[in-house]
Formats: C-alpha cells, structure tokens, sequence
C-alpha cells in the first residue's frame, strides 16, 4: 500500500513539474513573438507580416479543424470571422505597429495587461461585477501603462506604441467574452484555426495592398515564420493542452511570465535598454494582475 501510495506521488510530483516546465516554455515563446516582431516587421510593415503570421498559424491548426468540421455550421461563420478580428487581426497589428515604435519589451507588457482588459470588458459589455479589488487593479494597472508611455528608450518616445498595446489588450479581452458566450463547446484548437483564418481572410486585401515592393530578407522570413508556426500554432496547441491538464486557472499563471520574457529577449538578441521606466511598469501590471486574481489573499 505505501508503494502504491509512493509511485501515486512520485507521478503526481512528476506531472506538476511537467506542467510547470511547459508554462515556462510557453512564457518563453509568447515573450518572444515580440523579439520576431521587431526583427521582422521594418522589412515587412506591420499589415503584410500580420497576414503572414495569421495565415501560417491558421495552417499549422488546420488538422484540428479537418477533424471537427462537422460542428463548425455555417450559422456561427460570421460571428467566429467578427471574433478573429478581434481576438487576432486588430490585436496583431497593433502590436507589429507598436514593434516598429519601440523596443519589444514595451509591447510584452502592456500585452501583460490582457487579464485585467477582460474583466473590464466584462464590466462595461456584459452585466459581470467588477469589485473593489478589480477597480482597485484595473486602476493599478492602467497606472504602469501611463508610466511606461512616459518612458523614452534608446532615444525612442513610447508613448503610442504602450497606447496600442493597451488597446490591444483590450480587443483580446473583448474577443475572449465573445468567444465564451458564442462559440462554448466548440473545440480550442479547431476554433483557433478559424478564426486566425478569419482573420487572415480579413487582412489580406490590405496585406497585398501594402505589400513591400523590395525583396524581403531571409532573416525577416525566418521570424515571420517564427511567429506563425511557433508563437502562434504551436503556443495555441500547447496553451489549450495545459488548460485540459491543469485548469484554465493554472494556466493563466502564463500571463506573468510573458512580460519578463519579453524584455530578457529584446535585451539579450537587440541589445535594447532595460530602463527603470520599464521595471518599474512591469511590477505594476503585473502586481496589479495579481492583486485582481486575489493572489494576495491566497494562502
């Protein structure tokens, strides 16, 4: 029986650290898809590499909708192609526009605030309370954006691009409400590849439209490619697998691990600044994030 109750543990142990490890991974891709927008979108623009990225993420989930195309009706097409806009398209451009506008960090935090933005879309668009704590974060956190766009980095003023990751951020927390009331019990996966190929569908007349007139680099190639195949099919995979192991709580624990991620890679492959405007915001989101989760109060 004690044997018994060993292995039990010893595999429980196991599978906690496996988890643990795959959220760091994930933390480590989804702070770089903002390394792979720098390095990418000045030889692209910001609507072409956007198309890119939402193309070859929509491919790389295609199998998933292959399989569960029987419960995608016709009926829910134009909602699922309103929610990639949202939840895809607009936010993805504005953090490649942000990439040309300031180092990749700034964009990694502000896209920290995504937590925070979905309990106030819930507040102002759907009926949900919004209590003293979560006014309390919501105040918090828009406070550590003030302050990184007040910020200048390597003689850059951030102003506009902490406002369209701010923005961002809420379109992702808008589409999250959308998506939950609209789309529940369809599979992740599948619906991922929708609506990224919504999204794609939507952009393209514009992609084309701007499209660069001068040979793209291969090096530019390579991080688009980055950003759709691993920053954006492969995270999605791995997110939506976590949140069946561990719980869509536990794997929230993601959204902390982006922002640092996102300096440290800036930092390490651009030698960008690490400014104390940008510590400095990055405590405040991110502890604002926590005090709305009740971080605080757990034992």
């Amino acid at each position: 029986m004690q044997c018994a109750d060993s292995h039990a543990g010893t595999a429980r142990h196991e599978a906690a650290v496996s988890s643990l490890v795959q959220l760091v991974i994930l933390g480590a891709i989804w702070g770089g898809s903002f390394l792979f927008l720098r390095l990418s979108v000045n030889d692209f623009g910001p609507v072409p590499l956007v198309e890119v990225r939402l193309a070859l993420g929509s491919l790389l989930l295609l199998p998933f909708l292959l399989r569960d195309r029987a419960k995608f009706t016709l009926a829910r097409w134009p909602m699922m192609a309103l929610i990639g806009a949202l939840n895809s398209a607009l936010p993805f451009l504005l953090f490649a526009w942000a990439a040309e506008r300031a180092p990749a960090g700034v964009g990694a935090i502000a896209n920290g605030m995504t937590a925070l933005c979905a309990g106030l879309m819930g507040f102002l668009f759907f009926q949900e309370r919004l209590g003293a704590r979560q006014s309390l974060a919501l105040v918090m956190g828009f406070s550590g954006i003030i302050v990184l766009a007040s910020g200048r980095m390597a003689g850059m003023s951030v102003g506009w691009a902490s406002i369209a990751g701010a923005v961002a951020s809420l379109m992702y927390g808008l589409g999250a409400h959308m998506a939950r009331r609209h789309l529940q019990g369809l599979p992740s996966a599948a619906l991922a590849s929708v609506t990224l190929g919504s999204g794609a569908l939507l952009a393209a007349p514009f992609a084309v439209a701007t499209w660069p007139t001068h040979a793209i680099p291969a090096g530019a190639w390579l991080s688009a490619a980055a950003l759709g195949v691993l920053c954006t099919g492969i995270a999605f995979v791995m997110f939506y697998r976590l949140i069946e192991k561990i719980g869509a709580n536990r794997a929230a624990i993601v959204t902390y691990l982006i922002p640092p991620f996102g300096v440290a890679w800036g930092f390490i492959f651009l030698h960008e600044p690490v400014t104390a405007t940008m510590i400095i915001a990055c405590v405040i989101v991110l502890g604002s994030v926590a005090l709305s989760q009740g971080v605080f109060n757990r034992r």
